[in-house]
């Protein structure tokens, strides 16, 4: 199995997937992006040429689960894998709009697949999530935990890695890796790219970052009596910049094997969300005021990761920390005090 070249990502315009074009884009890959822009901007797509000092190859609008428009971006390139990173993903909203989430992440799967085998690309980087282990204890978890999870985000994610395994366990010529990554937060280091929903955020970062410019008056500090040494919900951050560095070096490993072999990222110790308003106050250097509030629906007191099994399979793991993510996360709030509202500016890169 050759290694792929062209790579279409799905949900390319969005947190992750902007900064996985960059990622690939400095690696040598062509990259063909789709994406609805429903939590997402087309602007991102001049600074990730800006960073990259490429263009992207072809950005297409549309619904993955549009089976006639996805079909004609494969007719017009030969694309040899893909990276699907288009999904809703906030576990407070799948509570009140369950069949809206299962519909665009699981009929979104479905139809990406059956446009896949149509044109003969076999090749799947999935973004999976560790919202799948649910309440499995306080880890760290390895990937034969079993998946339980408590919210309607997770069981979309749980329902679409079942689906893949059972299509490669029925056919063997495709081969699908699947990140099941804990937090990925933080910004591209440029300060160009960085997290930026449309809306009040549903993740704690962003959220932090609107506090500390002046954009929002405090932050909403989910539960304070979790069973943690602060009372708050502990997670496994990892910075945005691993995360898509894991996606790349995935598309590396697709001739080890067939199948589907799956993979947590984390960086293997949780924080609190307390520990994150301390960190993120030291990276801004100004007071990030916050309240106690009662716990959100589907929550979880901890999810943290054992990522041994991608270093002993690739010899790869994360290498920056949480005070990198919050330096690089403030670094792209303060220079985009509005987020991409701000790319009038065109801010000028900063390595």
């Amino acid at each position: 199995m050759s290694a792929p070249t062209t790579v279409l990502i799905t949900g390319g315009a969005g947190f992750i997937g902007s900064h996985a074009c960059v990622d690939l884009l400095d690696h040598g890959y062509e990259v063909i992006v789709v994406d609805d822009y429903s939590n997402s901007t087309p602007q991102v797509f001049a600074r990730v040429e800006r960073i990259a000092g490429r263009f992207v190859g072809d950005v297409y609008e549309l619904d993955i689960r549009d089976r006639q428009a996805l079909s004609a971006v494969f007719d017009r390139h030969a694309v040899d894998a893909v990276m699907h990173f288009a999904s809703l993903k906030s576990v407070s909203a799948s509570t009140s709009t369950p069949i809206e989430y299962y519909d665009t992440n699981v009929g979104g799967m479905t139809a990406l697949l059956r446009t896949m085998h149509e044109h003969g690309v076999h090749q799947l980087v999935y973004s999976s999530s560790c919202s799948v282990y649910g309440e499995a204890g306080t880890g760290p978890l390895d990937e034969s935990t079993p998946a339980r999870p408590t919210n309607p985000y997770a069981a979309s994610k749980w329902v679409c890695e079942q689906i893949l395994a059972d299509v490669c366990r029925r056919r063997p010529e495709y081969t699908v890796l699947c990140l099941r990554y804990f937090n990925p937060v933080g910004a591209h280091p440029s300060g160009l790219l960085g997290e930026d929903p449309h809306g009040t955020p549903g993740n704690l970062m962003p959220y932090l970052a609107q506090v500390a410019i002046g954009r929002r008056e405090r932050l909403s500090v989910y539960g304070g009596d979790y069973p943690t040494h602060d009372g708050t919900a502990i997670r496994d951050y990892i910075h945005v910049m691993d995360t898509v560095e894991a996606h790349r070096v995935a598309l590396d490993h697709f001739g080890d094997a067939p199948g589907m072999h799956v993979y947590n990222l984390g960086l293997g110790h949780g924080n609190s969300v307390l520990d994150v308003v301390a960190a993120f106050t030291r990276a801004c250097g100004r007071p990030i005021p916050y309240e106690i509030v009662p716990r959100r629906p589907g929550d979880v007191a901890a999810l943290v990761a054992d990522s041994s099994a991608v270093r002993r399979a690739w010899g790869w793991g994360p290498v920056r920390d949480l005070a990198d993510m919050c330096r690089d996360a403030w670094h792209f709030q303060r220079l985009n005090p509005r987020g991409y509202a701000d790319s009038a500016r065109r801010p000028a890169a900063q390595q």
